[in-house]
């Protein structure tokens, strides 16, 4: 039996019946194959080129593709979004970190180092941030994935750890993160059928960058981070989320659409290298680069699992539905304008 598009097993419509369906389902099927058949995808031609080595040319794609859903009229409500995700992302949580550190040094607290916890804990996973906000959110909310960009991989990391002399931040390979979203802005508000040519590039995209990036992910070293990486990985979610969440609701006022916070208690799957960075711009780093590369690719699963679970959660008790409120408005506000224009 066919459903109204026609298919016979509809597995698109399963898919976004689960929060973050569309990254997390892939992502997971990635991992899979990644661990336990690493070599069924180095068969080489374009099937390597899409499902092993395509995630960061079309996360590149996604990035220009959101830019230019943002107008001048939204890069105000974008940019104050993206610099409270920031605040409550990456910029409180390194420097709690880094106050930890103080006391603890390096050893970290119940068998999770300082390297892990910076690692895991001062960035985002983009890819699910724009699952997630494309699903329940406002453009404004897909747009701020500029902080995505920001703290994605060991920048903020460096930065952090350097308040105590060490790393620098390569501006030039920042710089290369941001340039898409920004070319984006630039050219779907030069040319508005760039903006509508390029809407449906999320819902595209998303299922098959998800699964590259599940590839690079070993189930091994999720297991191997055992315990202490499942639960900084449920602290991340829950704390980082909830800053976020808080940001939204008394910085932004968002009322009861601030759940969409929650989507930022994610950790990023390039998160997974960066103790090694770390531990190359500074060796006595060296002896926790194991263990902390297991316990953040623990932490890449588990909140990739937990976060839009939570953020449906907070937005459906609070009886909140960002994504159809928005397309509501814009319906009304397109037909007063046609009524307008008729009575003219």
């Amino acid at each position: 039996m066919r459903d109204d598009h026609g298919s016979v097993v509809p597995l698109y419509h399963w898919l976004n019946k689960i929060p973050g369906g569309a990254m997390l389902i892939p992502l997971i099927l990635g991992s899979v194959l990644g661990t336990f058949a690493p070599a069924a995808l180095d068969i080489g031609s374009f099937t390597t080129a899409l499902f092993k080595d395509s995630a960061l040319p079309l996360i590149a794609l996604l990035i220009f593709a959101t830019g230019t859903q943002v107008t001048l009229r939204t890069s105000g409500p974008v940019l104050a979004t993206t610099g409270v995700v920031l605040l409550g992302k990456s910029v409180i949580p390194g420097l709690l970190i880094v106050a930890l550190a103080m006391v603890t040094g390096p050893e970290g607290i119940l068998g999770v180092s300082i390297l892990a916890m910076i690692a895991a804990a001062t960035n985002a996973n983009g890819g699910l941030w724009l699952a997630i906000t494309g699903q329940y959110g406002r453009t404004k909310d897909r747009g701020a994935y500029i902080a995505g960009a920001v703290n994605d991989g060991p920048f903020f990391a460096l930065l952090f750890i350097g308040a105590s002399g060490l790393g620098q931040i390569p501006f030039v390979t920042l710089l290369a993160a941001i340039l898409p979203f920004l070319l984006g802005v630039v050219i779907g508000n030069v040319d508005a059928q760039w903006r509508s040519v390029l809407k449906p590039v999320p819902g595209i995209v998303i299922p098959f960058f998800a699964f590259a990036l599940g590839t690079g992910i070993d189930l091994g070293d999720v297991a191997r981070g055992g315990l202490t990486g499942v639960l900084m990985g449920v602290v991340i979610t829950l704390f980082t989320g909830g800053l976020v969440y808080l940001g939204y609701r008394f910085l932004l006022r968002r009322g009861g659409e601030s759940g969409i916070g929650f989507a930022a208690g994610t950790t990023s799957g390039n998160a997974v290298a960066t103790p090694a960075v770390v531990a190359a711009a500074d060796p006595s780093f060296s002896a926790y680069v194991g263990t902390a590369t297991s316990q953040v690719a623990a932490s890449v699963l588990v909140t990739a699992l937990l976060a839009p679970l939570v953020t449906t959660w907070v937005l459906r008790r609070a009886g909140a539905r960002p994504a159809e409120a928005e397309r509501e408005e814009l319906e009304a506000a397109a037909a007063a304008t046609a009524t307008k224009e008729a009575a003219s």
